[in-house]
């Protein structure tokens, strides 16, 4: 595989892999909130979530640590991106 090809599948997939992350601990945080055993939902998910990222980061970057550093700065990018559309869209909503 061209080695450029391999970075940008990197970024891609550690953009998906921060989707996943912080997608799930919103919906977790929902629910988790209201449930009765609050501990297991977040417990659980944190569990899930980190195997997941982890996993894939690892899978994806084929030992090689700039591909592992790639992911991580995709996961970051999309962490960036939720955060500040998320108070866009709560300054919307109180303003």
């Amino acid at each position: 595989m061209n080695e450029w090809m391999a970075y940008v599948l990197s970024i891609l997939t550690g953009g998906a892999l921060g989707w996943f992350y912080f997608q799930i601990l919103w919906w977790t945080t929902q629910k988790g909130l209201h449930a009765k055993q609050p501990l297991i939902w977040f417990l659980g998910s944190s569990i899930l979530r980190t195997v997941v990222v982890l996993a894939g980061i690892w899978l994806v970057s084929g030992g090689h640590w700039q591909r592992i550093l790639l992911s991580l700065l995709g996961f970051v990018l999309v962490r960036i991106y939720l955060v500040r559309y998320h108070t866009r869209q709560s300054n919307t909503k109180s303003g």
